[in-house]
């Protein structure tokens, strides 16, 4: 974010000589101010209002747009059907759920596969957990006053018409659901001016040598000499400096100057308001998990099989789901983006689709005692917290 700066602060000026090449002209005197504390944006009076857009920096140099009543009102006229799909998850077996142990024991350094080889499956028992999903997808537009360096190029500025509505400017929709973030220039809105930090010089004196280009040296701190031991009669010439007590300044190279790194030494900034666009799919999820005693967070992290999906400029919340709790979810999540959104974006498409996650306990025998773990996602994931082949704790279980 930008900061304003106050521009009325106390500046310490020199008269210096310039050598050729810096400024062009050989002998010529500027008076050249240090450079002043980062100042990252222009006076707030700098930049006139243009158009429909009557912030200045005084507004921080940017502002968020409400998307106009006719944009919102722009839903697709066709919706599609939701669609229910055939459930395509296998039935778990035994041979299934034993692959399954001996992958999960592969993937652990200090786990040994002969339990996972002579354990005694006893029962499999399948849980029905449900994923609801709401995808919103969501456009954004932000405007802000920036600047570069000017040189030299064709200015687009009020003089070639009136800026037109943020909203009105036509860009291109990524693919729906898939994120991105576009920068561009408002049409007609470009001013040149003198460089705010620099004051148009293009340079500023050096803060290491004050402008002088010289500095005193440091191994003889000025004194021309080598300190001299108390034996010895006569002194060195310090040999760092030559026996003069300065040196070059390293900071400015010796010309007691810095280009401006704002206007890196063009004297003028071209000032433009940007345009950022950002496309965000905003996501709400529920898993309707029917109190099984298993870690919400790795069912996060796994696919289940999509059975239900609908897909429209807007969708509405699903009724008479066997499951109430699912469709309370959906009732919730549609009403929160709306109430999140609407006011702040464009929603341009809305997805909610409801996931089968398999998960299936299996408990067996092993040495005379019994145990049990968890296959669980589209990728026969497991879940054992008791596993009884274990050489060391340095593991994490998942």
């Amino acid at each position: 974010m930008w900061k304003l700066l106050e521009w009325d602060l106390e500046t310490s000026s020199c008269t210096m000589r310039m050598d050729q090449g810096q400024n062009g002209d050989e002998g010529t005197t500027l008076e050249l101010e240090s450079e002043p504390e980062s100042p990252l944006a222009p006076p707030a009076d700098l930049l006139e209002p243009l158009g429909h857009y009557e912030w200045t920096f005084r507004d921080l140099g940017r502002k968020k747009l409400v998307p106009p009543p006719e944009v919102m009102q722009k839903f697709s006229e066709q919706r599609n059907n939701p669609v229910f799909l055939q459930c395509r998850i296998p039935r778990m077996t035994d041979d299934m759920a034993r692959n399954a142990l001996f992958s999960f024991v592969d993937s652990k350094c200090c786990y040994g596969n002969r339990a996972a080889g002579e354990l005694v499956i006893q029962e499999l028992k399948p849980q029905t957990l449900y994923r609801y999903r709401l995808e919103t997808f969501t456009e954004t537009r932000l405007c802000e006053w920036t600047f570069e360096p000017y040189t030299n190029i064709l200015v687009d500025g009020p003089q070639n018409g009136t800026s037109p509505q943020p909203w009105d400017i036509k860009v291109q929709v990524p693919q729906m659901f898939q994120e991105d973030t576009k920068k561009f220039r408002i049409p007609h809105s470009s001013l040149v001016k003198e460089c705010h930090k620099c004051h148009g010089r293009g340079r500023y004196k050096c803060s290491g040598c004050h402008g002088a280009g010289r500095m005193r040296c440091v191994t003889c701190s000025g004194a021309r000499h080598k300190a001299k031991a108390k034996h010895l009669k006569h002194q060195k010439r310090c040999q760092m400096c030559s026996g003069s007590g300065r040196k070059r300044c390293s900071t400015c190279s010796g010309r007691g100057s810095k280009t401006c790194t704002t206007c890196h030494g063009e004297k003028k900034l071209l000032h433009y308001i940007q345009l950022t666009v950002t496309w965000k799919n905003n996501v709400y999820e529920f898993i309707y998990e029917n109190q099984l005693n298993f870690p919400r967070e790795l069912l996060n992290k796994v696919m289940g099989d999509n059975i239900f999906k609908d897909e429209n400029a807007v969708v509405y919340p699903l009724l008479d789901f066997p499951y109430p709790e699912i469709s309370l979810a959906s009732e919730r999540a549609i009403a929160e983006h709306r109430a999140t959104f609407t006011n702040t974006s464009r929603i341009l498409q809305q997805r909610q689709t409801i996931e089968l996650i398999p998960v299936t306990e299996v408990h067996y025998q092993y040495a005379e005692k019994t145990y049990m773990y968890y296959v669980y996602g589209m990728e026969n994931k497991v879940h054992a917290l008791d596993y009884p082949e274990r050489y060391c704790c340095g593991c994490t279980i998942i």
